[in-house]
């Protein structure tokens, strides 16, 4: 893995501030360890500030144990951030942000369940069921609390240089349709809660996970509805797989963090070995955090 950025790419992102975004839904795992990684380690090459944000959008799923054990594994691991936050600290801004887009005729309401998209004509796509806009004219009242609320996007290609991946280009009409932005259960989601702190938060870099790629178009222009004319500059770090080539993830519960510690395996140990299946250590041989970081940072190319 190897990105590209520079201290003085442009003046609204100097000085440089990133995140670290978990949900707490459960226990850190070594994906997360590499995300966490390749944010701190960016961030060290650039003088950036990083806060560690606690996306707890998702109110069923969010437990306070499991944010409790964010806290401890980061720590433990010798990751701390500048700052914190908390979405569920904000709700007043996203609804906010619905209030703008309602204000340009935007927004409107749809009944439909994720079952009824999964049966649809449009099939699945990177992953993701497309919408297709069967509520688009049906005057649903979007202020409906038994609703969702949808954007209207139009169609238009959506370009950006990604710090690790390259040049991207996304038609975010054509992959996803509207994106929803509150849950038939009120939930606000992941993509209007993202956009909305990183632009109050003035996140100007966001390091993540190869798999959140797709998303990136879909933001940068529901950020530009919002008002952010310039979005953030971009990094999505190669993701971490099992033996079976599946992404560790929370249901597979691959290598918990909070389990490893229990268990007594040393930091280092998970730091080095992480380092290595990115590709940044030659070893899994132990790591300090310093030595770790400066792995990330040392693969900046020019």
């Amino acid at each position: 893995m190897q990105w590209r950025l520079t201290k003085s790419e442009s003046s609204s992102r100097n000085p440089w501030t990133t995140r670290f975004a978990p949900s707490p839904t459960g226990f850190l795992h070594r994906g997360h360890v590499a995300s966490a990684l390749c944010v701190f380690g960016i961030a060290r090459a650039l003088d950036a500030e990083v806060l560690l944000r606690i996306e707890d959008h998702d109110r069923g799923r969010a437990r306070k144990a499991f944010e409790d054990a964010i806290d401890t594994d980061l720590a433990w691991l010798g990751l701390v951030a500048a700052r914190r936050a908390r979405q569920s600290d904000h709700p007043e801004r996203y609804a906010a942000a619905l209030d703008a887009l309602d204000a340009s005729r935007l927004l409107y309401g749809c009944d439909c369940s994720r079952k009824r998209l999964a049966q649809g004509l449009q099939g699945e796509l990177a992953s993701e069921l497309r919408y297709d806009g069967q509520c688009r004219e049906r005057g649903l009242d979007w202020r409906d609390p038994t609703v969702g609320v949808r954007v209207r996007l139009e169609a238009e290609l959506v370009s950006f240089d990604d710090a690790i991946l390259g040049p991207q280009t996304q038609s975010p009409a054509t992959e996803c349709g509207d994106p929803l932005l509150r849950d038939r259960h009120g939930n606000f989601t992941y993509q209007l809660c993202v956009v909305v702190d990183d632009h109050l938060e003035r996140v100007g870099l966001v390091v993540r996970g190869a798999d959140l790629t797709a998303s990136t178009g879909r933001q940068i222009l529901l950020a530009r509805l919002l008002g952010r004319t310039e979005p953030p500059a971009f990094a999505h770090h190669p993701l971490l797989v099992d033996l079976e080539g599946k992404k560790l993830g929370k249901r597979f519960f691959s290598a918990a963090v909070a389990q490893e510690r229990a268990a007594g395996v040393a930091p280092e140990k998970i730091l080095g070995e992480v380092l290595h299946h990115l590709g940044l250590a030659a070893t899994a041989a132990p790591l300090s955090t310093d030595a770790a970081l400066a792995a990330v940072a040392a693969a900046r190319r020019s």
